[in-house]
């Protein structure tokens, strides 16, 4: 199945709110609080590879079984 909505809200929250921890840190010199910011972002452009790795994969399926 393509990548639900739900899973690309998530990723797009976890990367919104790594953003702000980002920002929050590098203006308080929190680097504890900016290196989980961008931990966060990380982890989010991951998980959103990997949902379009198994998009791409279910079409390539779809395409050779003529789905």
């Amino acid at each position: 199945a393509v990548m639900g909505t739900k899973d690309k809200a998530s990723n797009k929250t976890q990367d919104l709110k790594g953003k702000v921890k980002e920002v929050a840190g590098s203006a308080t010199g929190n680097e504890k609080l900016e290196r989980k910011g961008k931990s966060d972002q990380t982890k989010a452009a991951l998980k959103d590879s990997g949902e379009k790795v198994k998009d791409a994969a279910s079409h390539v399926r779809d395409t050779v079984t003529g789905r």
